[in-house]
């Protein structure tokens, strides 16, 4: 279980070709003209993750098997796809999908490469983007706190709750500000995520600058920089044509690329360690001989709810879960060493557990 981000942003600002280099699939056509991208393409990558394959080697397992994130390359949208235009409606039913947003915007100039505005402006596409977001929620919010009132008056507590939540929402939203400014109490959170809000979903921009700015960035990426700060947003930079000419070449290749372009890691990297941060998400792993495995889980999950990413059964029937701290099972040479040492532990219902854990789960059936 890894997690959806979808993939938005003008039309022409390198959506397409970042899809294609993340998913090393020439799946989405990437062309200089808007819409070229008809149906949202759905990708999986394997999240990377060195503690893994060393987790590997010291169990002998045979196979290793990474979690995965999914990306989704959403049609461009313009100005007034709240309203239809362009691929509107289409658009925003497939953000609805999504756990979180990735907003690329352009942070480069090219003269080959036409804006659909005639200019370029980081700041101004966002705020483009985010206005027809703020408008299809409060469409959507006006529509749905009609379809509640006869609930409301008849007193059912489920809609009760949806129209504080939403009439909460459309506050926010009157006074220019996205749905997730609402600060929501931990037993509406359920209820709050249901109402699958556009401007709910957790947002990281995505600069994407020219190759010799893929490093520290450049101007403009810095003004998204400041956006980003001054929202409590997250960012990163990232040179689209970078990641595509690094998708083609073998890991060895790829690394010396990216030294001779100043460069620690690929922008797939520091865009799902971003993701993950954005979500809140951690990495738990199974090891053995005939796979070592990595789980996404949400941070301060309780053992039972960790053991039903596995599966539900896992979560239901849950007695306890056996686990190794990832430092000590690399320190003490695997499942053998940690228990002789000490350091396998055994764990209740009430264990938040933690990134990076090695664990073993038993349950009945």
């Amino acid at each position: 279980m890894g997690f959806k981000m979808g993939i938005v942003g003008l039309p022409n600002v390198g959506k397409s070709t970042l899809f294609n280099a993340l998913t090393k699939t020439a799946a989405a056509q990437a062309a200089n003209f808007p819409f070229c991208t008809i149906e949202p393409n759905v990708g999986e990558v394997a999240v990377p993750d060195a503690r893994l394959d060393k987790l590997a080697a010291i169990a002998g397992s045979k196979q290793i098997i990474p979690t995965r994130m999914t990306f989704v390359d959403i049609a461009g949208l313009v100005k007034g796809a709240s309203k239809g235009e362009g691929l509107g409606n289409q658009f925003l039913a497939n953000i609805r999908e999504c756990d979180a947003i990735a907003h690329v915007l352009r942070c480069f100039e090219d003269g080959d490469i036409t804006h659909v505005d005639g200019r370029v402006d980081p700041v101004e596409d966002a705020e483009t983007i985010e206005t027809e977001l703020m408008l299809a929620d409060m469409e959507s919010i006006e529509k749905r706190l009609q379809g509640l009132s006869r609930k409301v008056r008849g007193g059912d507590k489920e809609a009760v709750q949806q129209e504080r939540l939403l009439k909460a929402a459309l506050e926010a939203l009157e006074n220019g500000k996205p749905a997730r400014t609402v600060e929501v109490d931990e037993e509406d959170a359920r209820a709050w995520s249901l109402l699958q809000l556009l401007t709910s979903k957790p947002i990281l921009f995505v600069c994407n600058v020219e190759e010799s700015a893929a490093a520290e960035g450049n101007a403009l990426s810095a003004k998204v920089a400041e956006m980003a700060d001054a929202q409590g947003a997250a960012h990163v930079i990232i040179s689209a044509a970078i990641e595509e000419e690094i998708s083609q070449l073998e890991d060895e290749e790829a690394e010396m690329f990216l030294s001779e372009m100043g460069l620690d890691e690929a922008g797939l990297d520091r865009l799902i360690r971003a993701g993950y941060t954005l979500l809140d998400l951690k990495t738990y792993f199974t090891v053995g001989p005939k796979e070592a495995r990595a789980w996404t889980f949400p941070a301060g999950a309780l053992a039972p709810k960790a053991a039903g990413v596995i599966h539900g059964d896992f979560e239901k029937g849950f007695i306890r879960a056996e686990t190794i701290a990832y430092e000590d099972y690399v320190e003490l040479g695997g499942e053998a060493g940690a228990k002789e040492a000490g350091k396998m532990r055994a764990e209740g219902k009430s264990y938040a557990v933690k990134d990076g854990d090695v664990m073993h789960f038993l349950f009945n059936t």
